[in-house]
């Protein structure tokens, strides 16, 4: 891969990781397992709408403040909803 492209990246990622780890402690059957917390990232992410950006300060200065609101109301709504999939998914494996 040329390292022109090294630093692109989607702009929830960073939001997203936050988001899954400050509400980990509300869903202890996740919170202690690493695979299940990734998982409740990626199917956050892949309920929002992919904004790839090289620098965190480029979306940033040109958001307005009422986008990022709607932003940050996504991506809590986004990692909720891949909390209570991802858990629903797990009670169903252990219960076979």
């Amino acid at each position: 891969m040329s390292m022109r492209f090294a630093s692109v990246h989607n702009f929830h990622e960073a939001t997203v990781y936050q988001a899954v780890l400050d509400l980990a402690s509300d869903y202890p059957t996740i919170e202690g397992c690493d695979e299940l917390v990734a998982d409740v990232a990626c199917v956050a992410l892949n309920h929002l709408p992919p904004r790839y950006i090289r620098h965190a300060v480029d979306m940033s200065f040109y958001m307005s403040d009422q986008e990022r609101l709607r932003t940050e109301t996504a991506v809590q709504t986004a990692v909720r909803a891949a909390f209570e999939f991802v858990q629903s998914r797990t009670r169903k494996t252990h219960k076979a």
